[in-house]
């Protein structure tokens, strides 16, 4: 898993304070005794090891199910979800974290099998399951994956035999339409069969997920091979794998494609797992991997043509990662619009060179390239954080028409129907 296999990267060492095996299990006697005794854990029962618990001059630290935690005291006091403080009809908090003391201590501590309970300084108690602590700890976190993904070359793609999804099953079942998102979650990718080919169709399957999002290019783009707007994508050249609107400041999540009249011959999708790639370069190379992920660089779009005069410039590196568990959650890449590298120094720029370079070979290998031939009635969902595509050149009259959509929109629909995402 990727928080895992990055965990190299960027690992923090932990230490305990002080041997764990030999501390005397019994509660202080007293409240003052409880802050003073920074070096003794506590148990939930002499004979139980299955809790324990140690206060030092500013933080918790908690032992419970293998994971060993530390709370900061006012982290402690922020997310209390007492009645007072957390409203649980609307899921949102009701305490204002300005208010409390930077330096609060709890007056008292207890820990039972199951729950945390601190007293502070003005009588108000904070319980906390001990269940929630680990999963919302950032011990614990570390440990997680936000989404869960599988990790593809043509081969392994070919061999999953993801199956596609009927239109009519996507359009009208909840079962169609999350056995279409787990497909998409898991691989990037996913296809809906039997679309009416027209544009009309197409945007009412995307609307069925998310909402479409509006940009420069239109809410429904509609193109063919008459370089009617300033992109190579507007003629029929071959277009080199990559992910679009990195000169956006933030990209679009993904794109559907729906190919609906193709007379000629050639065109065929190229589709290629990004984090997949990516996975290789921290194999080979982990040095370059944080290089790519590190290196901040302008992506640019200027366009004057016709009545359509554009100027997009977007910051970001190459691979971005969650800091707390280091996982790969969106690659950038797209040589065609990388814009001048001004944003680090020259001693940088030879190595960032090197990593890209050997990032670019990834992407390349002819065993990491899935072909597809897009036609009418097939639509194409792509993750456009994960997920490079390109096509190879094409001769005849081809209509193409598509959309962008809202990140958030479908991860949101993914976990209405119980999806983790």
């Amino acid at each position: 898993m990727w928080c895992r296999r990055l965990a190299c990267l960027f690992k923090v060492p932990c230490r305990l304070h002080g041997s764990t095996r030999h501390r005397s299990p019994w509660l202080p006697r007293d409240r003052r005794s409880v802050l003073a005794a920074v070096a003794r854990w506590y148990h939930t029962a002499p004979e139980s090891l299955k809790c324990a618990w140690q206060l030092h001059g500013d933080h918790l630290e908690l032992r419970y199910a293998n994971t060993l935690m530390r709370f900061d005291f006012v982290w402690l006091r922020d997310h209390c979800r007492s009645a007072s403080c957390y409203n649980t009809k609307t899921n949102q908090r009701s305490l204002d974290t300005a208010s409390v003391d930077l330096g609060i201590k709890p007056k008292a501590v207890r820990v039972d099998e199951t729950t945390l309970f601190l007293t502070w300084p003005d009588g108000h108690v904070t319980r906390y399951g001990l269940e929630w602590l680990v999963k919302n700890s950032y011990e614990g976190q570390k440990q997680q994956v936000m989404h869960p993904r599988i990790l593809w070359n043509a081969e392994i793609y070919r061999q999953a035999q993801v199956p596609s999804v009927d239109c009519r099953s996507f359009l009208e079942t909840d079962e169609g339409l999350k056995e279409f998102l787990q497909n998409f979650l898991l691989y990037g990718i996913a296809f809906v069969e039997n679309v009416t080919p027209t544009k009309e169709d197409t945007e009412i399957l995307a609307e069925r997920i998310s909402l479409i999002r509006e940009t420069i290019y239109g809410r429904m783009w509609y193109f063919t091979s008459d370089f009617s707007r300033g992109d190579t994508a507007y003629t029929k050249l071959a277009l080199d794998r990559h992910t679009d609107t990195t000169y956006f400041q933030e990209p679009c999540g993904i794109q559907v494609f729906h190919c609906l009249k193709h007379e000629g011959t050639g065109g065929r999708t190229l589709l290629v797992d990004g984090f997949y790639a990516a996975e290789q370069v921290l194999r080979q190379a982990p040095d370059q991997f944080e290089l790519l992920s590190k290196v901040p660089l302008k992506h640019e779009y200027v366009e004057n043509v016709g009545d359509c005069h554009n100027h997009m410039i977007g910051v970001g590196p190459v691979l971005n990662v969650y800091p707390w568990n280091n996982e790969l959650y969106l690659i950038r890449y797209n040589n065609y619009d990388r814009a001048v590298i001004n944003t680090v120094p020259y001693d940088v720029v030879h190595r960032w060179y090197t990593a890209h370079r050997t990032l670019t070979a990834e992407l390349r290998r002819p065993e990491n390239e899935l072909w597809v031939k897009l036609k009418p009635g097939k639509a194409l969902f792509v993750d456009n954080w994960r997920v490079l595509h390109g096509r190879e050149a094409f001769t005849g009259y081809r209509q193409l028409c598509g959309c962008y959509l809202t990140r958030d929109d479908v991860l949101n629909t993914a976990r209405l129907l119980g999806l983790q995402a």
